[in-house]
């Protein structure tokens, strides 16, 4: 086996774009012949993934898959909304979603699993050779029941369980499985359009409590409260706070009155579906939520292109 050094690999990095590990098991691979380990990488697609690897992948889609009273949703960027159409993307959101729910939501994990005879990554790697557009297996989360019903919903969807939007609920319950299926979906629903931040005011990190109560606190003295009140006046509204923000206390949005909670919407349901419902939790992802996309002025990017100003 040829001796490969840190200067070769370095060299590989640089005429290919790939990344130092990918890099050393191709030259290992192929006896350290610098031309053969550039095909190497370019055969498994490595090459040409690493090089669009700058690019911002903020477009995708996401991905649910639902198993008796186990669930995953998991999130696959692409950088274009036309890659969310394409059959072969498609299918390898599905793939991932499945592998997740084998293998759990550390997404490390899951891009080190197998799928057939290569591993997540792999396949990512050559459906990003494939289509030329970067892709990344950014996250995934679970919610599981021991008895009960996992609640479902996808938005703007475009196939079965892939949308813009995923969102699981977990329903714990010895009830019948049709009835809380069909609460689940409603209280999916909720969480996409709702979009709480925690089950109930427990779940609200202590971060966000500190900067809801400074903001009120400062509003109040603003508007010149003393502040004697203004601890009082806080509280009062931190449990606004907590009606608008956690999922339990919202007004349920398929309640027209507007005055029934969801906590108490999933209390009368119990009669229906015959049994206690605790709601252990849920989880709503949004595709490119958080990640910054670059803007563009695209008259000017036209422009630019004719030779003419904007």
């Amino acid at each position: 086996m040829a001796n490969i050094t840190a200067q070769m690999v370095k060299e590989l990095r640089e005429s290919t774009g790939a990344g130092m590990m990918d890099c050393k098991a191709a030259l290992n691979e192929t006896n350290g012949e610098m031309e053969a380990a550039q095909d190497w990488l370019r055969k498994k697609g490595i090459s040409k993934a690493a090089k669009k690897s700058g690019r911002v992948a903020a477009e995708g889609l996401i991905g649910l898959q639902v198993t008796g009273t186990k669930a995953v949703v998991v999130e696959v960027n692409s950088e274009t909304d036309f890659v969310a159409r394409n059959d072969l993307f498609q299918g390898l959101v599905k793939m991932i979603a499945n592998v997740a729910l084998d293998v759990g939501t550390d997404v490390a994990t899951i891009n080190a699993a197998k799928a057939g005879s290569i591993t997540v990554a792999e396949s990512i790697a050559d459906t990003v050779a494939k289509i030329g557009e970067n892709m990344t297996l950014r996250r995934a989360a679970s919610v599981e029941v021991s008895k009960g019903a996992i609640g479902q919903y996808i938005h703007n969807s475009v196939s079965d369980g892939l949308g813009k939007i995923g969102v699981l609920v977990g329903l714990e319950s010895t009830g019948k499985a049709d009835e809380l299926v069909a609460l689940g979906r409603q209280l999916a629903m909720h969480v996409a359009s709702a979009y709480p931040i925690a089950l109930d005011a427990s779940g609200v990190s202590a971060d966000i409590i500190k900067r809801e109560k400074d903001v009120l606190a400062d509003k109040f003295r603003q508007q010149g409260k003393p502040e004697a009140m203004i601890e009082k006046i806080v509280e009062n509204g931190l449990k606004t706070f907590f009606k608008e923000q956690t999922f339990l206390e919202q007004p349920f949005i398929f309640d027209d009155s507007g005055k029934k909670s969801v906590a108490q919407a999933v209390k009368e349901a119990e009669g229906k579906v015959g049994g206690p419902i605790k709601i252990t939790g849920f989880v709503r992802y949004g595709l490119g939520e958080g990640i910054e996309k670059a803007e563009s002025d695209f008259a000017a990017e036209v422009a630019a292109a004719s030779g003419k100003p904007n």
